[in-house]
């Protein structure tokens, strides 16, 4: 019985013993999976929300614009949401950033519609999985809860060359102030096809400012060509509109991107200028004497107000003239007619006649 009890004891002691050998290697590797993750998670707490509020759009205001614009990444102005494409520590570029906390379940995408316009309601929610198998990146699934990983050499950052954004211009009548503010954010994808070098460009999703606003502040980005450490955090660099972008839609009546109601490049550039300067016009004319138009049934076209108005102005000079020429008239045949009166040699005198 003893040397039972022994066996016993040595093949607890191996089995621990292995145990303890097999365990080291698999509690490193899950404490490295853990750290890499890390790297891109920022855990926000609610009071670190509270600590970077976001100015929602009033629901209630006046008058507001919504324009869409497309923000080139090549251009120098832009440049601080392309680098550095590939991570370097801790710093990376807007995409790498928000794709990251799309898998790790921080940051809710939502479906790119055809129309172009975001729904940001729950029907219309990303699926990641589904997503990346849509636009063919490489990935793995890792862990026991199925973790979406891919590897920084897969992650397409390098292809997102421009990004889709949406500003909402408006006049607070609360404040009495105007602002302007980037509601929506997507991502584009460059592409070439495989038989051609045309490139083809592939909306991904949208993401809703708000929702981003915080993770944004955290993570900061290079500002300057000239001097290397002047650094702002991407919410920054959107509340201050340091970027730059062409207008290629605006909500209106009929639905229709700038491109399908105008007939060439000339005309799509003379409307976006057109769009550029009505937004500035408002927003010069609020606190001057010529009030902009805030009723929607006001007219839009500044020439055709102004025509109208010196219209308007000859129409009173000509009114003002037409009655001073009267007035004046008046007056000569007055001073005509009294001086005929007096001018018949005096007063009259009556003779009687006396009766013989």
């Amino acid at each position: 019985m003893k040397h039972i009890n022994k066996i016993f004891v040595a093949i607890a002691i191996s089995l621990l013993g292995q145990y303890a050998v097999a365990q080291p290697p698999a509690r490193l590797k899950e404490k490295v999976r853990k750290a890499e993750s890390t790297v891109y998670e920022v855990p926000l707490s609610e009071r670190a929300k509270t600590q970077y509020p976001t100015n929602e759009t009033p629901t209630e205001v006046v008058w507001k614009r919504d324009i869409y614009r497309v923000l080139d990444l090549q251009k120098e102005k832009n440049a601080s949401l392309y680098y550095p494409v590939q991570p370097i520590g801790k710093s990376m570029n807007l995409f790498t950033y928000i794709f990251r906390h799309i898998l790790d379940n921080s940051i809710v995408a939502y479906e790119y519609n055809i129309d172009g316009y975001e729904d940001f309601t729950e029907e219309n929610k990303v699926n990641p999985r589904q997503m990346l198998e849509n636009h063919s990146i490489y990935y793995e699934i890792q862990g026991e809860d199925s973790a979406l990983v891919v590897n920084p050499s897969d992650l397409p950052s390098n292809e997102v060359l421009s990004y889709y954004i949406k500003e909402s211009h408006y006049f607070d009548q609360r404040t009495s102030t105007y602002n302007s503010k980037v509601t929506a954010i997507c991502p584009v994808l460059h592409r070439a096809g495989e038989f051609t070098s045309e490139v083809t460009k592939y909306p991904m999703f949208w993401l809703k400012y708000d929702d981003i606003a915080s993770l944004l502040s955290l993570q900061t980005v290079m500002s300057s060509s000239y001097n290397n450490v002047s650094t702002m955090s991407l919410d920054d660099y959107f509340t201050k509109n340091c970027y730059e972008g062409e207008i290629y839609k605006t909500v209106n009546l009929r639905n229709l991107a700038i491109s399908q109601y105008c007939k060439d490049s000339a005309a799509v550039k003379k409307e976006q200028e057109k769009i550029e300067k009505q937004l500035s016009d408002f927003r010069a004319n609020l606190w001057s004497q010529k009030k902009p138009a805030i009723d929607s049934t006001a007219v839009a076209n500044d020439s055709t107000t102004a025509v109208a108005a010196k219209e308007g102005e000859d129409k009173k000079e000509k009114k003002a003239t037409a009655r001073a020429a009267r007035k004046k008239k008046e007056n000569v045949s007055g001073s005509k007619s009294k001086k005929s009166r007096s001018g018949s040699g005096g007063p009259r005198v009556s003779v009687r006649r006396q009766r013989r």
